[in-house]
């Protein structure tokens, strides 16, 4: 993976980076402006896959019937089932990530995780995870239930501090944490939260394994409500909150959290 980030005025930043798909493909993941623009209204074309967003109109030479046409053809099909798992508990003390690794509970939580993803009985498109020592370990142990599907890294995923939260947080961060963290996050949201392609035809189920904040910001930014709020929400380890992004652009939260099949003995956060 390869990122770059290009500061601008006023404390802002672009972000841009080159990702891999579950087929190992390279494609780019557009600059993006950051803090992310928030309204109180509900932004249809949010993740810029709204129909009129895919067509060149300069190719259609103001001919209707051509337009409702294409129209027609990019309008999403199909429901896109997100399901963001936290990592297992691990150890806090390691001084390098490569140190950090998941302790027995952790991994324990992680096999429950596995089986509970695996009785949810559908057919996973992929798993993506973080590379980081604690999700790599917790996505290779939920992937010994789940036969067949595909594991990828990325990089974007990665723990960090998002943006500022508001409340504000006792933990006080210097702002160039956030201005490092922030858009890497924020290209993450893009890169994996949107709509179907409109070529799917078929619901889809994908797992990714992560860490509490970027997940707590996903939430947030997938629902639209203000990103600084990611600090009220707080997931135990190995759990599961799912997301669903339905063909007109719409998103339902279906779970946060989940970690009810775990035996009150395994929970941590």
């Amino acid at each position: 993976m390869f990122l770059r980030r290009v500061a601008l005025a006023g404390g802002a930043a672009l972000f841009a980076a080159t990702v891999l798909n579950h087929n190992g493909e390279a494609s780019s993941v557009s600059a993006v402006s950051w803090p992310p623009a928030f309204t109180r209204s509900w932004d249809h074309n949010w993740d810029r896959r709204e129909p009129m967003s895919l067509i060149n109109l300069n190719d259609l030479k103001g001919n209707r019937v051509d337009l409702q046409n294409q129209l027609k053809k990019y309008k999403a099909k199909a429901r896109r089932h997100i399901f963001l798992v936290r990592h297992g508990q691990y150890n806090v003390n390691g001084e390098t990530d490569s140190e950090k690794v998941l302790t027995q509970l952790g991994r324990e939580q992680a096999n429950l995780t596995g089986q509970r993803l695996a009785n949810l009985g559908f057919t996973y498109n992929g798993l993506t995870y973080s590379t980081m020592q604690r999700a790599k370990e917790t996505s290779e142990i939920i992937g010994q239930h789940l036969d067949g599907v595909t594991r990828i890294g990325s990089d974007l995923l990665r723990e960090g501090a998002p943006i500022r939260p508001d409340p504000p947080s006792k933990h006080w961060k210097p702002d160039a944490v956030y201005f490092d963290d922030g858009p890497r996050i924020e290209s993450a949201f893009r890169s994996f939260i949107h709509r179907a392609d409109y070529e799917q035809k078929d619901e889809s189920y994908e797992i990714i394994v992560c860490h509490d904040n970027v997940i707590r910001y996903i939430v947030c930014r997938a629902l639209q409500v203000p990103p600084e709020a990611w600090l009220r929400m707080d997931l135990n380890h190995g759990s599961i909150t799912e997301l669903v992004i339905h063909h007109n652009g719409r998103v339902t939260l279906r779970m946060l959290g989940d970690a009810g099949y775990m035996p009150a003995s395994k929970l941590s956060s």
